[in-house]
């Protein structure tokens, strides 16, 4: 009997179960599921909702693979919660999509205890920033749009928190919370934020008016580190760090975020910094014409799940990051055991680790995911500046435009560190690569393997096996700079899928 990671997520009245794919399961494979000896269903994917429950009763789940049981798990279900009607008295928020109510809802947030959850009914509620707090939930009821307004003016005063691994003062985000501290622990758990509906942030043009104002701001500055700002991605890079996202999370630790739609943040959509267990599931993630409009980064973070997503942002969907040098060097907080599973892309990068990666990335596992529509697929990046390492990657079963580890020459400002970045044991099995990457105009033919490591002596690739892979047909890779590369049962089909 194998024994995997099994873990669940419960209301008082429903429970999502998920657990790691067995190393023998196939690309769609079955799994049946108990519950307290009882047939709850069968399905093809690593997780399953369980509806129907009692509140407050405790169940014990079994999942069963090709006749065996790979995993148990005892869950409890929470209490029924009390809802906070925002639109009720005393907070009479309304949802006509013209009223500010940052006022209104920041009180019913503020009032919500450990047993209740602010309740948003459908109708769009304009606000600026908001703060969670420990205990607390918030249900977004079928078409609720929380809307977050375009004005910079709504997102002070600015907060402690970090941007392409620099921690500097930003304007906050739509949703904040914990307080940023990369020599702690959480100072802020156990918030549920889930529903039908919506958070919608500033977006483009909320991104637009902050790098506007900031260059104004920053005009000395930036004429006097004229070369440091030329090294720059472009000329809003610098003064563009103070933006917000459309969530973030610092220092934050039992996190579920469900069933909602998050899209349109100024900058990144879901952020989390110093974290450790936040799930995100179910959800729709999306940014349109967002520079830097990312999904969800766990940065520096631990133990941080993501499953069932649908994706279709301007930057990449997933990334993966640990702090830049020479700061986050210094920091030397990892991220490690991320998970990543059914969640499909129809647009934006696809999923990537770095290039912000100088604290570490370890224990990455990433399944079941289809990022065919996309511009990146899986990539792994560093600038010979980082340092830091990625580690003990496994990807599997996965369809992608192609597979990148390589250098980068972007965004390499900062002190470098002692030693380049070392990448090792990166395991790819049973991935399709259509070999044509989709996003900026037209689709475009490109390699559907390229691995390039960095020249320093000792910090080659090392260790890469990509085994039972798919193709394109007269499809070339490159490689270089490698060390240990196990090549086996690599397949090139055409489009129609003759071998």
């Amino acid at each position: 009997m194998e024994s995997l990671y099994c873990a669940a997520r419960a209301t008082a009245t429903a429970a999502v179960l998920y657990w790691d794919k067995p190393e023998a399961a196939a690309a769609r494979a079955e799994y049946r599921v108990l519950l307290d000896g009882a047939p709850a269903g069968t399905t093809d994917k690593t997780h399953m909702t369980l509806t129907d429950l009692l509140p407050e009763h405790s169940y014990c789940a079994e999942i069963y693979h090709d006749g065996s049981r790979i995993a148990s798990l005892a869950f409890e279900t929470a209490k029924a919660r009390r809802r906070i009607d925002v639109t009720a008295a005393p907070y009479f928020a309304r949802g006509d999509g013209k009223t500010m109510n940052t006022e209104a809802l920041q009180k019913a947030f503020d009032d919500c205890g450990a047993e209740e959850e602010v309740y948003f009914p459908a109708g769009t509620y304009l606000t600026g920033a908001l703060n969670l707090h420990s205990n607390m939930a918030v249900y977004l009821g079928e078409n609720a749009v929380l809307q977050g307004s375009e004005s910079p003016d709504d997102y002070l005063p600015r907060i402690w928190s970090r941007f392409e691994g620099i921690e500097q003062e930003c304007y906050r985000s739509l949703l904040n919370a914990g307080t940023l501290d990369h020599a702690g622990g959480p100072n802020c758990a156990h918030i549920l934020l889930y529903g039908k509906g919506t958070v919608s942030g500033g977006g483009r043009a909320l991104a637009k008016s902050i790098i506007r104002r900031e260059r104004e701001l920053l005009k000395e500055y930036l004429a006097q580190n004229a070369a440091l700002a030329a090294s720059c991605e472009n000329d809003s890079t610098i003064p563009g760090r103070v933006r917000g996202r459309l969530m973030n999370l610092s220092n934050c630790a039992h996190v579920r975020i469900s069933g909602l739609t998050l899209q349109n943040g100024p900058a990144w959509n879901v952020h989390m910094i110093y974290c450790r267990d936040i799930v995100t599931d179910h959800c729709t993630l999306r940014s349109e014409d967002v520079w830097n409009g990312d999904g969800w980064d766990p940065d520096s973070s631990e133990e941080c799940t993501l499953f069932a997503a649908e994706f279709d942002t301007s930057d990449d969907s997933v990334a993966i990051k640990s702090g830049k040098n020479p700061e986050g060097n210094a920091i030397n907080r990892p991220t490690r055991h991320i998970r990543v599973f059914d969640c499909h892309s129809t647009g934006g990068h696809g999923i990537c680790i770095g290039s912000e990666m100088s604290g570490g990335v370890e224990d990455v596992k990433i399944w079941d995911c289809d990022a065919a529509t996309s511009y990146s697929g899986i990539e792994i990046k560093g600038t010979p500046q980082r340092g830091g390492y990625v580690r003990d990657v496994s990807v599997r079963d996965c369809t992608f435009p192609r597979l990148m580890i390589h250098s980068v020459p972007y965004n390499t400002d900062g002190i470098p560190a002692a030693e380049e970045p070392l990448f090792e044991n990166l395991y790819f099995e049973r991935l399709r690569f259509t070999g044509v990457r989709v996003g900026h105009g037209e689709p475009v033919p490109v390699d559907p393997v390229e691995i390039e490591g960095f020249c320093t002596p000792g910090h080659k690739i090392k260790h890469v096996t990509i085994r039972d892979c798919v193709l394109p047909a007269k499809a070339s890779l490159r490689i270089a700079l490698y060390e240990g590369l196990t090549l086996e049962n690599i397949r090139s089909e055409d489009p129609d899928g003759s071998v």
